[in-house]
């Protein structure tokens, strides 16, 4: 039975069985909702800009700018990478950005893996930037913007730390790999460069709208339509089957998983929970709030790890911030600790790169603990 499915049955038995009160089920539904419409409008806008080749221009930019220098190369992806993950999602930068960086590897002849790893833990560690770089900022955020605090005061500080760090590691275990030089290549023509600038237009209006705290899912529906619309106009095919422009499973799922934390709440778990994250705000509060975000994703996921978590982190700004580096820099151990890691897995098994499941075990357990606990630290000092 696909999981899709699954999740659609279990929402079903758990609300008429009442298993999760009306109430609470009103509430979840107000809360999550809007946020799933906007991960929908936000990939029409990811897949129509695939789609006009931007990351495919991006990569081959890169490629030039880095003059045949390996480590320039593997640099220049790395800012790709975080800059995709920080306006369009870190799902975005594992699903689009992943074959694109693989081809690039091995047009170079470089080692790909070194290329792929660093998209997949920049796909994490670079998801705290924005409220839309992870699905569970914007859930943190509703709560934060209630109290009247920023979510770019509060969290650009853990975010830069956590970036540093893991370009900082990766930089040093993959040196070896990223030494040498290589051709660059002719650059790859461009199918239709007026749709191209529309898209990297369009990419640009998004990071500054989201910088300056606009309206996060109108905006994606408006950019979303205009990119389509020209689309259409310039008389090119959809990037995806127009079916599956909206990844209506994938948003099934997360819905079900909302779903049965909110009903386990519901029969008391928050109660267990709170106490494993503690009380306090201090800094080996936060140490363990984040710890126990961490903890709980790798071992389910961080959707409902974080989720579960939110009760018992309450409504103190710092809290809810060493929650969201748990659940957001933390899950890096399991394959399936983010859904971004598992899609990011899906797609090099697309384009035929094995990755073993021990790969991503070894990379996460060197560099969670390090990115979690360098980005709570920046957070305790500059609160």
């Amino acid at each position: 039975m696909p999981w899709w499915l699954v999740a659609v049955v279990v929402t079903v038995l758990v609300l008429v069985t009442g298993a999760l009160p009306a109430d609470d089920a009103r509430d979840l539904a107000e809360r999550t909702l809007p946020v799933l419409v906007f991960v929908a409008a936000l990939t029409v806008v990811a897949e129509m800009c695939a789609g006009a080749g931007l990351f495919d221009a991006a990569a081959g930019l890169a490629s030039r700018v880095a003059g045949g220098r390996r480590w320039a190369l593997w640099g220049l992806i790395v800012v790709l990478a975080t800059v995709s993950t920080a306006v369009l999602s870190l799902d975005t930068t594992a699903v689009l950005l992943t074959p694109v960086v693989i081809a690039l590897a091995r047009h170079t002849r470089t080692p790909p893996l070194p290329f792929a790893l660093a998209v997949l833990a920049l796909a994490n560690t670079a998801s705290l930037v924005l409220p839309v770089s992870n699905l569970t900022n914007l859930l943190a955020d509703h709560l934060l913007r209630a109290d009247g605090v920023g979510y770019l005061g509060l969290m650009w500080a853990p975010a830069l730390a956590a970036i540093l760090v893991t370009v900082a590691v990766l930089a040093v275990r993959d040196r070896r790999s990223l030494g040498g030089s290589y051709d660059p290549g002719p650059p790859h023509p461009v199918r239709d460069r007026t749709l191209l600038v529309v898209s990297a237009v369009a990419v640009g209006v998004l990071a500054v709208a989201f910088v300056v705290g606009a309206p996060t899912a109108p905006t994606a529906i408006v950019v979303a339509v205009v990119l389509l619309a020209v689309t259409l106009a310039r008389h090119q095919k959809l990037p995806v089957p127009a079916r599956d422009l909206v990844p209506w499973r994938t948003l099934l799922v997360v819905l079900g998983l909302f779903v049965v934390v909110a009903t386990a709440h519901a029969q008391g778990l928050g109660t267990l929970l709170a106490q494993a994250a503690g009380t306090g705000n201090g800094p080996g509060a936060l140490l363990q709030v984040a710890a126990t975000g961490a903890l709980a994703s790798n071992a389910m996921n961080n959707l409902p790890a974080y989720l579960a978590l939110e009760p018992a982190a309450g409504t103190d700004p710092l809290r809810l911030a060493a929650l969201l580096i748990g659940t957001g820099v933390g899950p890096l151990i399991t394959p399936w600790g983010s859904l971004a890691t598992v899609l990011w897995w899906q797609r090099c098994r697309t384009v035929m790169l094995n990755v073993p499941a021990g790969t991503i075990v070894r990379q996460g357990l060197l560099l969670a603990p390090l990115t979690v606990v360098a980005a709570t630290l920046a957070l305790v000092a500059t609160s």
